[in-house]
């Protein structure tokens, strides 16, 4: 089992270029089935913004391949 508070501190990674996306600050949760749908990562230049969220890259639950010591894996299409 993973806590959230765990998952904050390890690196996003795409597999797909082998990019560093950042690290994970938000979650969305489903309250009524008690999952976690997607993280949530702050857009470029926004790290410790609360202002502007329409810039956060949200990584749908599906996306990620590994949750490892480290890293988060996830498999992305995005241009970096």
């Amino acid at each position: 089992m993973v806590k959230l508070s765990d998952m904050r501190e390890k690196e996003v990674i795409n597999v797909n270029n082998g990019a560093k996306i950042g690290l994970v600050y938000d979650f969305e949760i489903d309250l009524e089935k008690g999952k976690v749908i997607a993280l949530v990562l702050p857009g470029s230049g926004k790290m410790l913004s609360f202002f502007g969220k329409n810039n956060d890259l949200i990584i749908e639950w599906e996306d990620i391949v590994k949750i490892g010591t480290d890293a988060i894996l996830v498999d992305l299409n995005i241009e970096e």
